[in-house]
Protein backbone atom coordinates (compact mmCIF):
# COMPACT_ATOMS: atom_id res chain seq x y z
CA UNK A 1 0.00 0.00 0.00
CA UNK A 2 1.17 3.49 -0.99
CA UNK A 3 -0.19 4.68 2.53
CA UNK A 4 2.95 3.71 5.19
CA UNK A 5 2.99 4.28 8.71
CA UNK A 6 5.27 6.84 9.58
CA UNK A 7 6.79 5.90 13.56
CA UNK A 8 5.30 5.57 16.95
CA UNK A 9 2.49 8.21 17.18
CA UNK A 10 1.51 7.96 21.29
CA UNK A 11 1.54 4.80 24.19
CA UNK A 12 -1.14 4.21 26.10
CA UNK A 13 -0.84 2.82 29.80
CA UNK A 14 -2.48 2.73 33.08
CA UNK A 15 -1.85 3.98 36.22
CA UNK A 16 -3.80 4.20 39.58
CA UNK A 17 -2.95 7.46 40.78
CA UNK A 18 -2.52 10.76 38.72
CA UNK A 19 -0.85 12.96 41.14
CA UNK A 20 1.87 10.58 41.59
CA UNK A 21 2.13 9.92 37.87
CA UNK A 22 2.12 13.34 37.46
CA UNK A 23 4.94 14.02 39.91
CA UNK A 24 7.21 11.02 38.68
CA UNK A 25 6.95 12.02 34.79
CA UNK A 26 7.28 15.66 34.93
CA UNK A 27 10.07 15.59 38.28
CA UNK A 28 11.68 12.54 37.19
CA UNK A 29 11.70 12.06 33.77
CA UNK A 30 11.35 15.95 33.16
CA UNK A 31 8.31 15.38 30.23
CA UNK A 32 5.55 17.92 29.74
CA UNK A 33 2.01 17.35 30.96
CA UNK A 34 0.43 18.62 27.68
CA UNK A 35 -3.31 17.65 28.63
CA UNK A 36 -5.25 16.66 30.99
CA UNK A 37 -8.58 15.44 30.63
CA UNK A 38 -11.35 14.52 33.77
CA UNK A 39 -14.01 12.34 33.70
CA UNK A 40 -16.49 11.70 36.34
CA UNK A 41 -18.31 9.11 37.64
CA UNK A 42 -21.57 9.94 38.77
CA UNK A 43 -20.11 13.65 37.88
CA UNK A 44 -18.52 13.47 41.73
CA UNK A 45 -15.62 10.92 41.44
CA UNK A 46 -13.22 12.45 39.17
CA UNK A 47 -10.36 10.03 36.92
CA UNK A 48 -8.07 11.69 34.65
CA UNK A 49 -6.38 11.03 31.22
CA UNK A 50 -3.01 12.54 30.93
CA UNK A 51 -1.29 13.12 28.11
CA UNK A 52 3.20 14.04 28.48
CA UNK A 53 5.44 14.53 25.14
CA UNK A 54 7.20 17.77 24.09
CA UNK A 55 6.63 21.11 23.83
CA UNK A 56 3.57 20.64 21.48
CA UNK A 57 2.94 17.25 22.24
CA UNK A 58 4.24 15.68 18.72
CA UNK A 59 3.34 12.42 17.51
CA UNK A 60 6.39 10.07 18.57
CA UNK A 61 6.95 11.64 22.13
CA UNK A 62 3.24 11.19 23.88
CA UNK A 63 3.11 8.94 26.75
CA UNK A 64 -0.12 9.05 27.96
CA UNK A 65 -2.01 7.35 31.34
CA UNK A 66 -5.37 6.34 31.73
CA UNK A 67 -6.35 6.71 35.59
CA UNK A 68 -8.41 3.49 36.77
CA UNK A 69 -8.38 3.45 40.63
CA UNK A 70 -10.71 0.36 40.92
CA UNK A 71 -8.29 -1.71 38.70
CA UNK A 72 -5.68 -3.52 40.49
CA UNK A 73 -1.89 -4.46 38.93
CA UNK A 74 -1.21 -5.38 35.97
CA UNK A 75 0.94 -8.35 34.78
CA UNK A 76 3.77 -8.30 32.23
CA UNK A 77 3.44 -11.16 30.17
CA UNK A 78 3.07 -12.33 26.39
CA UNK A 79 0.52 -10.79 24.15
CA UNK A 80 1.07 -6.99 25.35
CA UNK A 81 3.44 -4.06 24.96
CA UNK A 82 5.95 -4.52 28.21
CA UNK A 83 8.46 -2.01 27.87
CA UNK A 84 8.89 1.24 26.80
CA UNK A 85 12.01 2.67 25.64
CA UNK A 86 13.01 6.89 25.77
CA UNK A 87 15.87 7.78 23.04
CA UNK A 88 18.14 10.22 24.95
CA UNK A 89 21.29 11.86 23.68
CA UNK A 90 24.55 9.47 23.96
CA UNK A 91 26.23 12.08 25.40
CA UNK A 92 24.00 12.32 28.08
CA UNK A 93 23.79 8.89 29.24
CA UNK A 94 26.00 9.83 32.91
CA UNK A 95 23.76 12.90 33.77
CA UNK A 96 20.61 10.51 33.57
CA UNK A 97 22.24 7.88 36.27
CA UNK A 98 23.53 10.73 38.40
CA UNK A 99 19.86 11.96 38.26
CA UNK A 100 18.29 8.74 38.66
CA UNK A 101 20.49 7.88 41.83
CA UNK A 102 19.64 11.43 43.05
CA UNK A 103 16.09 10.94 42.81
CA UNK A 104 16.24 7.71 44.63
CA UNK A 105 15.21 5.86 41.41
CA UNK A 106 16.69 1.61 41.46
CA UNK A 107 17.72 1.02 38.29
CA UNK A 108 19.28 -1.95 36.08
CA UNK A 109 22.19 -1.05 33.49
CA UNK A 110 23.59 0.42 31.71
CA UNK A 111 23.34 -3.07 28.93
CA UNK A 112 24.32 -3.03 25.88
CA UNK A 113 21.39 -4.06 23.33
CA UNK A 114 22.02 -3.63 19.18
CA UNK A 115 25.22 -1.96 20.06
CA UNK A 116 22.83 0.62 21.67
CA UNK A 117 23.03 1.44 25.89
CA UNK A 118 19.83 0.86 28.17
CA UNK A 119 19.31 1.48 31.72
CA UNK A 120 15.91 0.36 32.68
CA UNK A 121 13.73 1.06 35.83
CA UNK A 122 9.85 1.17 36.72
CA UNK A 123 7.72 4.22 37.46
CA UNK A 124 5.97 4.04 40.58
CA UNK A 125 2.69 1.96 39.13
CA UNK A 126 5.93 -0.71 37.88
CA UNK A 127 5.49 0.24 34.44
CA UNK A 128 8.90 -0.72 32.51
CA UNK A 129 10.81 2.02 31.18
CA UNK A 130 13.89 2.50 29.80
CA UNK A 131 16.48 5.05 28.81
CA UNK A 132 18.01 4.28 25.29
CA UNK A 133 21.48 6.55 24.37
CA UNK A 134 21.43 6.98 20.57
CA UNK A 135 23.79 9.63 18.85
CA UNK A 136 20.60 10.04 16.18
CA UNK A 137 18.77 12.71 18.25
CA UNK A 138 19.86 15.99 17.40
CA UNK A 139 16.58 16.87 15.44
CA UNK A 140 14.09 16.02 18.18
CA UNK A 141 14.04 18.54 20.63
CA UNK A 142 13.00 17.75 23.89
CA UNK A 143 11.25 19.83 26.78
CA UNK A 144 13.37 21.71 29.09
CA UNK A 145 12.03 21.29 33.01
CA UNK A 146 13.01 22.83 35.99
CA UNK A 147 15.09 19.03 36.51
CA UNK A 148 16.03 18.50 33.65
CA UNK A 149 18.47 20.92 30.92
CA UNK A 150 17.55 20.66 26.99
CA UNK A 151 20.45 19.17 26.70
CA UNK A 152 20.00 16.17 28.58
CA UNK A 153 16.13 16.11 27.79
CA UNK A 154 14.58 12.93 26.50
CA UNK A 155 13.59 13.09 23.14
CA UNK A 156 10.47 11.28 22.30
CA UNK A 157 10.02 7.47 22.13
CA UNK A 158 13.17 5.46 21.14
CA UNK A 159 11.18 1.99 20.63
CA UNK A 160 8.44 -0.37 22.68
CA UNK A 161 9.25 -4.10 23.08
CA UNK A 162 6.35 -6.40 22.49
CA UNK A 163 6.08 -9.87 23.67
CA UNK A 164 4.10 -12.48 21.49
CA UNK A 165 3.81 -16.61 21.21
CA UNK A 166 3.14 -16.34 18.09
CA UNK A 167 6.41 -14.97 16.75
CA UNK A 168 5.79 -16.07 13.21
CA UNK A 169 2.56 -15.05 13.13
CA UNK A 170 3.31 -11.99 14.00
CA UNK A 171 6.41 -11.28 12.32
CA UNK A 172 4.77 -11.49 9.00
CA UNK A 173 1.74 -9.48 10.36
CA UNK A 174 4.16 -7.13 10.46
CA UNK A 175 6.23 -7.21 7.75
CA UNK A 176 3.80 -8.42 5.50
CA UNK A 177 0.78 -6.32 6.27
CA UNK A 178 2.13 -3.48 8.12
CA UNK A 179 4.85 -2.81 6.28
CA UNK A 180 7.78 -3.10 8.80
CA UNK A 181 11.42 -4.63 8.31
CA UNK A 182 13.07 -6.89 9.76
CA UNK A 183 16.52 -4.62 10.77
CA UNK A 184 17.99 -6.59 13.76
CA UNK A 185 18.09 -10.20 15.11
CA UNK A 186 19.27 -10.88 18.49
CA UNK A 187 18.93 -14.41 20.18
CA UNK A 188 15.33 -14.11 21.19
CA UNK A 189 14.37 -10.68 20.23
CA UNK A 190 13.94 -9.35 17.37
CA UNK A 191 13.93 -5.27 16.19
CA UNK A 192 11.68 -4.34 13.30
CA UNK A 193 10.97 -0.44 12.59
CA UNK A 194 8.82 1.15 9.81
CA UNK A 195 8.81 4.55 8.49
CA UNK A 196 12.48 6.28 7.96
CA UNK A 197 13.81 4.47 10.71
CA UNK A 198 15.24 5.50 13.47
CA UNK A 199 14.54 6.63 16.96
CA UNK A 200 10.76 6.11 17.34
CA UNK A 201 10.89 3.88 14.16
CA UNK A 202 11.55 0.85 16.32
CA UNK A 203 9.01 -2.25 17.53
CA UNK A 204 11.32 -4.91 19.23
CA UNK A 205 9.77 -8.42 19.37
CA UNK A 206 10.60 -10.99 22.47
CA UNK A 207 9.69 -14.68 21.35
CA UNK A 208 7.65 -15.51 24.51
CA UNK A 209 5.97 -18.60 23.95
CA UNK A 210 5.31 -20.65 27.04
CA UNK A 211 5.42 -17.68 29.18
CA UNK A 212 2.00 -16.91 30.83
CA UNK A 213 -0.53 -14.76 29.39
CA UNK A 214 -0.12 -10.83 30.09
CA UNK A 215 -3.07 -8.74 32.04
CA UNK A 216 -3.74 -5.14 31.14
CA UNK A 217 -3.93 -3.49 34.88
CA UNK A 218 -1.66 -0.85 36.26
CA UNK A 219 1.95 -0.37 35.00
CA UNK A 220 1.03 -2.04 31.82
CA UNK A 221 0.72 -0.14 28.00
CA UNK A 222 -2.60 -1.20 26.90
CA UNK A 223 -2.00 -0.10 23.17
CA UNK A 224 0.61 1.36 20.98
CA UNK A 225 -0.22 3.67 18.19
CA UNK A 226 1.16 4.08 14.98
CA UNK A 227 1.43 7.54 13.18
CA UNK A 228 -0.31 8.50 9.39
CA UNK A 229 -0.53 12.29 8.59
CA UNK A 230 -4.37 12.28 8.04
CA UNK A 231 -7.88 10.89 7.64
CA UNK A 232 -7.33 10.45 4.12
CA UNK A 233 -4.47 7.50 4.89
CA UNK A 234 -6.60 6.57 8.29
CA UNK A 235 -9.16 5.66 5.95
CA UNK A 236 -7.09 3.61 3.25
CA UNK A 237 -5.84 1.67 6.34
CA UNK A 238 -9.04 0.87 7.80
CA UNK A 239 -9.93 -0.27 4.12
CA UNK A 240 -7.29 -2.13 3.75
CA UNK A 241 -7.68 -3.69 7.50
CA UNK A 242 -10.92 -4.79 6.39
CA UNK A 243 -9.86 -6.11 3.22
CA UNK A 244 -7.48 -8.49 4.75
CA UNK A 245 -10.49 -9.31 7.15
CA UNK A 246 -8.08 -8.19 10.56
CA UNK A 247 -11.24 -6.72 12.73
CA UNK A 248 -11.02 -3.14 13.75
CA UNK A 249 -12.80 -0.81 15.96
CA UNK A 250 -13.22 1.33 12.71
CA UNK A 251 -12.56 5.43 12.72
CA UNK A 252 -12.96 6.53 16.19
CA UNK A 253 -12.82 10.32 17.41
CA UNK A 254 -10.66 11.47 19.76
CA UNK A 255 -10.91 15.21 19.34
CA UNK A 256 -6.92 15.75 18.99
CA UNK A 257 -6.48 12.45 16.83
CA UNK A 258 -8.40 10.15 14.93
CA UNK A 259 -7.89 6.46 14.64
CA UNK A 260 -8.59 2.60 14.43
CA UNK A 261 -7.96 -0.10 16.85
CA UNK A 262 -7.21 -3.63 16.14
CA UNK A 263 -5.06 -6.31 17.66
CA UNK A 264 -1.88 -8.14 16.07
CA UNK A 265 -1.67 -12.22 16.04
CA UNK A 266 -0.07 -12.77 19.24
CA UNK A 267 -2.51 -10.31 20.97
CA UNK A 268 -1.23 -6.81 21.64
CA UNK A 269 -2.96 -4.19 20.89
CA UNK A 270 -2.13 -1.91 17.96
CA UNK A 271 -3.76 1.72 16.72
CA UNK A 272 -3.44 4.07 13.38
CA UNK A 273 -3.66 7.65 14.48
CA UNK A 274 -3.48 10.75 12.86
CA UNK A 275 -1.33 13.29 13.01
CA UNK A 276 -3.63 15.96 13.39
CA UNK A 277 -5.53 18.17 14.67
CA UNK A 278 -3.68 18.02 17.76
CA UNK A 279 -3.56 19.11 20.88
CA UNK A 280 -3.66 22.86 20.43
CA UNK A 281 -7.39 22.47 19.37
CA UNK A 282 -8.36 23.90 22.69
CA UNK A 283 -5.40 25.83 24.12
CA UNK A 284 -2.87 27.24 23.03
CA UNK A 285 1.26 25.89 23.06
CA UNK A 286 2.95 28.27 25.84
CA UNK A 287 -1.34 26.98 27.65
CA UNK A 288 -0.67 23.26 27.28
CA UNK A 289 -1.61 21.17 30.66
CA UNK A 290 -2.45 24.42 32.60
CA UNK A 291 -6.10 24.10 32.67
CA UNK A 292 -8.07 20.52 33.15
CA UNK A 293 -10.30 19.57 30.11
CA UNK A 294 -13.97 18.81 31.52
CA UNK A 295 -16.65 17.15 29.91
CA UNK A 296 -19.31 19.63 28.46
CA UNK A 297 -22.08 18.61 30.61
CA UNK A 298 -19.54 19.84 33.56
CA UNK A 299 -17.88 23.10 32.25
CA UNK A 300 -20.49 25.61 33.89
CA UNK A 301 -19.84 23.95 36.79
CA UNK A 302 -16.25 24.54 36.61
CA UNK A 303 -15.58 26.86 39.53
CA UNK A 304 -17.23 24.71 42.06
CA UNK A 305 -15.22 21.55 40.63
CA UNK A 306 -12.16 23.42 40.82
CA UNK A 307 -12.88 24.00 44.42
CA UNK A 308 -14.42 21.67 45.94
CA UNK A 309 -13.97 18.13 43.57
CA UNK A 310 -10.29 18.68 41.65
CA UNK A 311 -7.51 17.84 43.94
CA UNK A 312 -4.83 17.52 41.44
CA UNK A 313 -1.26 19.51 41.51
CA UNK A 314 -0.67 20.43 37.85
CA UNK A 315 3.13 21.56 37.58
CA UNK A 316 2.74 24.04 34.83
CA UNK A 317 -1.21 25.97 36.28
CA UNK A 318 -0.39 27.74 39.55
CA UNK A 319 -4.22 28.11 40.71
CA UNK A 320 -4.15 24.18 40.82
CA UNK A 321 -0.95 24.00 43.36
CA UNK A 322 -2.47 23.71 46.62
CA UNK A 323 0.55 22.77 48.16
CA UNK A 324 4.22 23.89 48.18
CA UNK A 325 6.55 21.18 47.67
CA UNK A 326 7.87 22.60 51.02
CA UNK A 327 4.50 22.16 52.88
CA UNK A 328 3.63 18.94 50.72
CA UNK A 329 6.65 17.68 52.91
CA UNK A 330 5.87 18.67 55.99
Amino acid sequence: MDTALAGIHHVTAVTGDAQMNIDFYTKVLGLRLIKVVATFDAMVEPSYHLSYGDTSGTPGTLLTFVETEDVGPGRAGKGLINFVSFAIPRLSLGFWLGHLIAQGIDYKGPTRRFDEQVVSFHDPDGLNIELVAHADTNERPGWESKEIPAEHAIRGFHSVTMWTGTYAETSAFMTDLLGFRLIQQGENVARFAIGAGGPGSYLDVTDAHGFWEGEVGQGIVHHVAWSVANEQELDDWITMLDAHGVEQSGKKDFKYFHSTSFHEPGGSEFEIATAGPGFTVDESVEELGAKIQLPPEIEPFRDFYEQEIIQLRLPTAPKYTFFSDEEEAR
